[in-house]
């Protein structure tokens, strides 16, 4: 007796399905050393953090007093002045010192070498005191006629560079030198075939600078220049040393006379943080930004070909 159509068909398929592997059953790896860990350095810092809060010497009262107290205010906004005017300073005297050392011109190469030989060279602090006391080396700056005793303008050194001109220049000095090796890199990573292609095209020296090579150059240059900015903001601490009237300044003043130094310097520090945690955020969006269209080429290569494969399957 012929078996039905049905039937023959049911077989096939019942067959089929004893031929085919059961489903795998992924089971997640369990890591219990992470968690372990991760408890008892979450416990050690939960306990440095309650001995650190509750230790009277700290006085947090004082600490309450002093944290938007006027004269902490006007060495914050110092500082953010400071901050800001030398990193303009310094970036942009440091493109044009960038581009001097990649000059074919042989001065323009050794002189801002030498530039930033001397800046990047010596000390910040040792900048900022020979500023600071200008006046003993230079005491008179005079407009006139060279080598003559003609003179058109004078004015006391120390009168056109007070400790706040003094604390910018030393500060902008010597980040423009560091700027410039920032940029000088960046500007480097940039295929001279990009050059080449845009004097083809008619395009001038400074328009293609501008135009073609620092745009392109931004992905390298944005991430350790938001670093310096970063950088720039702790070190304008340094300007105390010249009583720069900025934060740190106006609260040495303070416990100079009130001997409680402790607070004081909390105080200093979380305004120091917050300000470097606001900073940390457009530092991380530029970074983001300007390396738009390199994601791709940072991709796995394996997850490439699966996508690939993936693809060819449809």
């Amino acid at each position: 007796m012929a078996s039905s159509p049905q039937l023959a068909t049911g077989t096939a398929a019942d067959a089929t399905d004893q031929r085919r592997p059961a489903p795998i059953q992924a089971i997640p790896l369990r890591h219990p050393w992470r968690w372990v860990s991760g408890i008892i350095v979450g416990l050690v810092a939960a306990t440095l953090i309650l001995a650190f809060a509750q230790n009277p010497n700290i006085d947090w009262p004082t600490v309450g007093e002093y944290l938007f107290a006027p004269l902490t205010l006007q060495g914050l906004a110092t500082t953010i002045y400071l901050t800001i005017a030398a990193m303009a300073i310094g970036l942009a005297g440091g493109v044009v010192v960038a581009i001097m050392r990649l000059s074919p011109n042989p001065v323009l190469r050794v002189v801002s070498g030498l530039f930033v030989w001397i800046f990047r060279g010596t000390p910040v602090l040792l900048q900022l005191i020979f500023w600071g006391f200008i006046g003993a080396f230079l005491p008179k700056i005079v407009i006139g006629v060279p080598f003559t005793s003609v003179e058109f303008w004078s004015i006391g050194t120390s009168e056109l560079i007070p400790a706040t001109v003094a604390a910018l220049l030393a500060l902008g000095l010597n980040e423009m030198a560091y700027a410039s090796e920032i940029v000088r890199a960046g500007i480097a990573s940039v295929d001279h075939g990009q050059t080449e292609a845009a004097h083809s095209l008619g395009m001038t020296p400074g328009r293609t600078m501008r135009r073609i090579v620092l745009p392109q150059a931004m992905r390298v240059i944005v991430p350790p220049m938001g670093n310096e900015v970063i950088t720039m903001l702790k070190t304008t601490a340094l300007v105390s040393v010249i009583a720069g009237r900025d934060l740190m300044s106006n609260l040495q003043a303070a416990y100079a006379q009130n001997f409680k130094i402790i607070p004081l310097l909390i105080v200093a520090a979380i305004w120091y943080l917050v300000l470097t945690s606001i900073l940390a955020v457009p530092q991380a969006w530029l970074e983001r930004r300007f390396g738009r269209g390199v994601a791709g080429a940072r991709e796995n290569g394996a997850l490439r070909l699966l996508r690939r494969w993936k693809d060819g399957k449809k």
